[in-house]
């Protein structure tokens, strides 16, 4: 299993416009394949920074969800709201393997 961190940097005028991004995502990407823990938006701290959080079985995986996300109704939707409302800035994909598991293990 992999995780894929999105690290967004977003206009801190344009969060709301985020926001409706990260909304459609939860409905989009879970029904393409991918694991959605979740989108993350500014609240306290930095008002630039955001992330989006999924996991996939491996690369190749992650090679055919994008696939289909990129075939799905609202994913083109939604990609083309980031093209034309410009609240994205960069975004980064670093993927992910758990290290820690198991987790609380007596020793």
């Amino acid at each position: 299993m992999l995780t894929c961190i999105i690290r967004y940097q977003i206009d801190p005028t344009k969060k709301a416009q985020f926001e409706q991004y990260a909304r459609n995502w939860g409905q989009a990407i879970p029904r393409n394949g991918a694991d959605l823990i979740g989108y993350y938006a500014p609240h306290e701290g930095s008002t630039t920074l955001a992330y989006g959080i999924y996991n996939v079985a491996s690369l190749a995986d992650y090679e055919a969800y994008r696939a289909r996300l990129a075939a799905d109704p609202l994913g083109q939707e939604n990609y083309q709201f980031a093209q034309s409302e410009k609240f994205i800035l960069r975004e980064d994909r670093t993927f992910l393997k758990l290290a820690s598991h198991p987790h609380g293990d007596a020793r």
